[in-house]
């Protein structure tokens, strides 16, 4: 049986758009998921959504939820974001949305105002999250024994 703490595996959904390049769109290492720079892609189309950089800060940060879910993780796992900003004007607005996904005990979290983002995009997010296998243990958590 292989050692799971030292496994890496691709994250693949349909639930998330594609990458743009040679980059997976998540890693799981171990007991932790690295997600790469979400843009408010839509998945299916391909195509920044319209309606501005609160529409596409909650894409971007839909996206990353959904990727997470198919690493066996959530948003309530994330230790650490990083958010890049078209303009840092942008902030609050983002800040915002950003507060409706992690209403409680949000993760620890840098943001930045970048020259340009992939397809003109006002907003990329990626993330750090634990991939906590213990929350379906009745019997107490298979990680500390």
């Amino acid at each position: 049986m292989a050692c799971e703490c030292c496994e890496r595996k691709v994250v693949a959904t349909d639930k998330a758009p594609k990458a743009l390049g040679p980059y997976s769109a998540g890693i799981i290492g171990g007991d932790f998921v690295f997600t790469s720079g979400q843009l408010g892609m839509d998945p299916v189309t391909g195509a920044i959504v319209d309606g501005g950089v609160e529409v596409e800060a909650r894409q971007a940060l839909t996206n990353l939820k959904n990727i997470l879910e198919a690493a066996g993780s959530s948003l309530e796992h994330v230790v650490k974001t990083t958010v890049f900003l078209r303009d840092i004007a942008d902030f609050a607005r983002v800040n915002a949305v950003y507060a409706e996904f992690f209403t409680t005990e949000p993760p620890a979290r840098s943001a930045f105002q970048v020259a340009a983002l992939p397809k003109g995009a006002a907003v990329e997010i990626e993330s750090i999250a634990m991939r906590c296998c213990c929350d379906d243990k009745e019997d107490g958590c298979c990680c500390h024994s």
